[in-house]
């Protein structure tokens, strides 16, 4: 199994020691490239995810986050990947029941992999009715909600991590 974490929106450095939380949880090493904060478009980002997603196989995981959680998702739905799960964190909704920003939001079918939506109740950044947003819109994921741990999930991402581990 090979871990891609896709960070947030200028998260490269922020997120790194969640992203190397789960590997550590999960015994494997992350794969963690640096995506661009000069171009902020969907296509900016979404070509170098579609790539590193393609290059996934069936035992391998995404996880993503805030900003980079929006963009697996809608590349995600795309078409079909090998990749069997995806895990999204903190994923704010672009929609206009959301931020209203329409070049990130999602309104497209679900993806074809299975998705667990996790978020925390104290998340300073994207509001936790962002989760129940998601979960309208997308029936077959999981979702958990954590009391705190705030936008950078501290002190949760075991516990995501031994669900990732159980789930087949």
């Amino acid at each position: 199994m090979r871990l891609l974490f896709i960070h947030g929106a200028g998260g490269f450095v922020e997120d790194r020691s969640m992203a190397d939380g789960f590997g550590a949880a999960l015994g494997i090493d992350v794969e963690m490239p640096e995506f661009s904060d000069g171009d902020m478009s969907y296509e900016g980002w979404a070509e170098p995810v579609r790539s590193l997603l393609a290059a996934l196989g069936a035992d391998d995981i995404v996880v993503a986050h805030s900003f980079g959680a929006s963009i697996v998702l809608r590349v995600l739905a795309e078409r079909r990947h090998a990749m069997s799960r995806a895990v999204l964190l903190a994923m704010p909704d672009w929609t206009a029941g959301g931020w209203d920003v329409s070049d990130y939001a999602f309104e497209g079918s679900e993806p074809d992999v299975a998705l667990s939506l996790h978020h925390c109740r104290d998340d300073e950044v994207v509001p936790f009715t962002h989760l129940a947003l998601h979960a309208a819109r997308l029936p077959s994921a999981s979702v958990q909600a954590y009391p705190s741990g705030g936008h950078q999930f501290e002190g949760v991402v075991q516990d995501i991590a031994a669900q990732v581990h159980r789930r087949p």
